[in-house]
């Protein structure tokens, strides 16, 4: 798991005039909310939080007016066409607290032959510890071959996981590929018609 320390400034100017001020100085306007207390808007280093980002799950140490907190980015706004950061909710967070995330699939080998492998899902949902979020899953299948499923129930969980996702859901499906004999078949069939109309 990725923790990041960043410094959260207090904000107390509201709305899009305000929000365009901070990205202009290069800081992302954000809200730390949770634990029921109320929430608290801040304003985050633009260029750091981005690289933070790169990873969905980071935990945040946030320096907010001097207290430490941790943090856990649940909703990131990005420009449609610039891709930009435009707001991040950062959800409150306590050691040993468990949070419900959803975690990347990772899948590794290679099938036999000529075999496809189709990713269903790209991420499961799982419950850990906030400060014990890994940063993906894996799949193995390596030797597989067509037929083969893949369930969430079969994924080697990291310890203290809980899975949240349907343990009968789909993950990866191994299928049939077209092998390269088979498509000159397909156009000729295709192309047969048309000669003998001609």
């Amino acid at each position: 798991m990725s923790e990041v320390k960043l410094t959260a400034e207090p904000r107390t100017e509201f709305g899009k005039g305000a929000a365009r001020r901070l990205r202009r100085a290069h800081k992302i306007p954000a809200v730390l909310y949770g634990h029921g207390a109320a929430p608290v808007h801040v304003s985050l280093d633009g260029h750091a939080t981005m690289l933070a980002l790169k990873n969905s799950n980071a935990l945040f140490t946030l320096d907010v007016s001097g207290k430490t907190q941790l943090a856990l980015p649940k909703d990131v706004q990005r420009d449609p066409l610039r891709g930009i950061i435009e707001h991040v909710d950062l959800l409150i967070v306590r050691k040993g607290e468990r949070v419900s995330v959803d975690i990347p699939v990772r899948v590794v080998g290679e099938p036999i032959g000529s075999a496809v492998v189709v990713g269903e899902l790209s991420t499961i949902t799982l419950e850990v510890e906030a400060t014990r979020i890994p940063a993906s899953v894996e799949v193995n299948i390596d030797g597989a071959d067509v037929g083969r499923q893949v369930h969430a129930s079969e994924i080697v969980l990291p310890d203290g996981a809980t899975l949240v996702t349907d343990p009968s859901a789909l993950v990866v499906n191994i299928t049939a590929g077209q092998s390269d004999t088979e498509a000159p078949a397909e156009v000729a069939e295709v192309e047969t018609p048309e000669a003998e109309e001609a």
